[in-house]
């Protein structure tokens, strides 16, 4: 809902303004004065004091706030001022646009103002026109006039700047480069395709497009189109498919496109344009910046209930996997062995189930938590750590010989010793580790699921882990819970043993996709230490079972598994990291290597035809190109054939190098494809590929 401005907000806006406009005619000469003491003073630089003849070279108006001090991005919001520029150029030079960075808010009085807080730069290219002879010494004056602010007062300012230039060789000295690729990181990248936008009543929905497999943190619009958006209205924001819709207070009606800038996650920016269009309903509800509120529509509800019975249909299905069978399996029979007792199956049942909810709320709590703090996790994440996919093989090794009958859990102790308790003390560690070893699994449902909870706030997500530890839970409730299922397991007798022995399998292929894993995050290092390993502890393991039978007692033997199982999950990560070191990454059927100025001269001098694309996971064509045209087996058989080298250069993340790529062919954004023949300068290839356009490729 948007809110009503007070008298007080209409006074200050109307101050701001006159201020403003006051800015624009004229500097008084209490301003000229103050200019010696600006509070946010500028800096004019040059990536290039040898800008080459024919070629733009970048300046930079370095401005640096001082505490307490802000300047304004070129809308300011409610109020403000963005900067004034007038030119003093020598012939031959002619000024370009100016660029701003992605601002922040900051609400004042109920006002909302689009500003920088710390150091930022607003660039723009001069164009050397081809007539500027070389040597040719180029004065460059301009008069800059912004506002500073506080919370408190603002204070219009203005610097007489000027740069020497002579033309040149257009070299950039590293140093430069390297600062200059800083302050175009912060730039905002054009979108690859416009928006569409509603209004109804006094909002507007903008549905932008952004693939549904793209990470979005914390979105929030900035309007570049006046007098339409309100500014200090909350913003919402929704995913639906390959959209992200931002849900914005709007002042007036309009027809006309409205431009603006997404900002997401730790500063990134897109440039957006939207078209007057239809904007579906429904959707998953993102937290925004500064407004963590849902937008309460009944759509959203359904989407939630739904994401949640898919958590529970994909954690009951999930029962059926490899690694989780046994575990269930041994539990039934647990419930076997109890009878017709249905105070004590239902007790089991519960604190089976408690160990099973908790432990995936526990670990989709430290998922979130990671992913809070910047970390790219998704679930199993404690599967990307080579020591403990070890130590949970270790473990599955460890439970295979005992359901073969080769030692007991009492006279070892830790984790095992836990599940082997009767009553509810061992169905809950049960759970637990049924909990645990489920995580390699993934089943139906289950990725929506998981998925959907990294874009829900926090409680909201927690709920969906629960929801999945229940369905998890659910067969072991069922069978407590309704007699006639309880009625049709076995009695009691010698198939138990039988059976138990039979669930070593299951249990030990589980084991094996564990150490199959570790082989893929730390190579054949990892998969020879863990065999050994395994091997090792499975022997002494049997040791101490005749051990056991012949009543002697097992604690130095329990001692020697434990530090060899501490041994070997000690070893492993130094010779994991030590092996993957220095590992090039190839990337889809294309062997694409990661793009870099390096590389592609070095394809070229070896006469190898190049292709290079730049993609990013926010770029709904890119991902479309890459579905249907690049990565096909078809494109990469001809590309083998021919010999054609391929390079990709990921975007989703600005890259200082990428951006001076896609700026040398007159880009700002992607996608780009290139084609680099053996002889001759490079193609752009159209933004839309087919299979057909990269197989001519292949037969020039």
């Amino acid at each position: 809902m948007v809110k009503p401005i007070s008298l007080s907000n209409v006074v200050t806006i109307i101050l701001r303004s006159i201020t403003a406009i006051f800015l624009a005619l004229s500097v008084p000469v209490a301003a000229q004065t103050a200019a010696r003491i600006l509070h946010v003073p500028a800096v004019l630089r040059a990536e290039t004091v040898a800008p080459a003849s024919g070629k733009p070279v970048t300046l930079a108006f370095v401005m640096q706030p001082k505490p307490g001090w802000h300047g304004y991005w070129e809308n300011p919001g409610d109020a403000g001022l963005g900067m004034q520029l007038t030119w003093q150029l020598p012939a031959g030079v002619t000024p370009g646009k100016l660029r701003y960075p992605v601002p922040t808010t900051l609400m004042i009085s109920g006002l909302m103002n689009y500003v920088y807080e710390e150091q930022y730069a607003l660039l723009t290219d001069l164009q050397i026109a081809p007539s500027v002879a070389a040597g040719t010494k180029l004065h460059i004056q301009v008069k800059a006039n912004w506002l500073s602010c506080t919370d408190k007062i603002c204070v219009p300012e203005s610097d007489n700047l000027a740069i020497d230039l002579i033309a040149g060789s257009g070299a950039i000295a590293p140093d430069m480069r390297a600062q200059f690729d800083a302050f175009r990181a912060a730039l905002p990248v054009q979108l690859d395709q416009s928006g569409r936008y509603a209004i109804i009543g006094k909002a507007a929905e903008i549905a932008i497009p952004f693939p549904a497999t793209a990470k979005v943190d914390r979105p929030y619009f900035f309007a570049l189109t006046p007098g339409v958006i309100d500014y200090p209205a909350p913003q919402t924001a929704r995913r639906l498919g390959d959209s992200l819709i931002i849900k914005v207070g709007v002042n007036n009606s309009t027809n006309t496109p409205i431009a603006g800038v997404l900002r997401y996650g730790d500063g990134q920016g897109l440039i957006v344009n939207a078209s007057p269009g239809i904007v579906p309903k429904g959707g998953l509800n993102v937290p925004t910046t500064g407004d963590n509120s849902i937008d309460p529509n009944p759509a959203s509800g359904l989407n939630f209930a739904l994401i949640l019975a898919f958590s529970v249909l994909g954690g009951l299905i999930l029962n059926l996997m490899p690694c989780v069978f046994p575990i269930l399996g041994l539990k039934a029979i647990s419930l076997a062995k109890m009878g017709g007792d249905a105070g004590a199956a239902k007790r089991d049942a519960l604190a089976y189930s408690a160990g099973v909810i908790l432990s995936v709320v526990a670990l989709g709590g430290v998922m979130l938590a990671l992913r809070s703090a910047g970390q790219q996790v998704g679930w199993a994440f404690q599967l990307q750590e080579p020591r403990i996919v070890l130590l949970l093989m270790l473990l599955m090794t460890m439970v295979t010989v005992n359901l073969a009958g080769g030692f007991e859990f009492a006279s070892v102790g830790g984790g095992g010793s836990l599940t082997q308790k009767q009553g509810a003390a061992g169905s809950f560690w049960t759970g637990v580790l049924a909990a645990v070893v489920a995580t390699p699994c993934t089943g139906p449902f289950m990725a929506a699921a998981t998925g959907a909870a990294l874009l829900l706030p926090a409680i909201s997500a927690l709920l969906v882990f629960a929801g999945l530890g229940f369905g998890l839970a659910l067969p072991y409730l069922a069978i407590a819970y309704i007699p006639p299922l309880r009625k049709l397991l076995p009695k009691p007798g010698p198939w138990l043993a039988r059976f138990k022995t039979a669930m070593a399998v299951p249990m030990g292929l589980t084991a094996a996709a564990l150490l199959w894993l570790l082989w893929r995050l730390s190579g054949s290092f990892g998969l020879a230490l863990g065999a050994i390993a395994a091997v090792i502890l499975a022997t002494l393991l049997i040791v101490l079972g005749k051990r056991q039978r012949r009543g002697q007692a097992g604690l130095m033997m329990s001692a020697l598994i434990a530090m060899a199982a501490a041994g070997a999950v000690f070893i492993l990560p130094r010779a994991a990291v030590s092996l993957q070191s220095g590992q090039g990454r190839q990337s889809g059927l294309l062997h694409a290597q990661p793009y870099s100025d390096a590389k592609l001269a070095e394809y070229r001098r070896a006469g190898h035809p190049v292709f290079a694309y730049f993609t990013a996971d926010w770029c709904v064509t890119c991902k479309v190109n890459e579905a249907t045209a690049i990565n096909r087996p078809a494109t990469a058989d001809a590309f083998a054939k021919a010999n054609i080298k391929v390079l990709e250069g990921d975007f989703t993340r600005r890259d200082p190098a990428l951006s001076r790529a896609l700026a040398a062919h007159g880009r700002s954004g992607v996608p780009l494809y290139l084609y680099y023949p053996k002889n001759g300068e490079p193609r752009i290839l159209p933004q839309i590929l087919t299979p057909q356009i990269l197989a001519d490729l292949a037969q020039e």
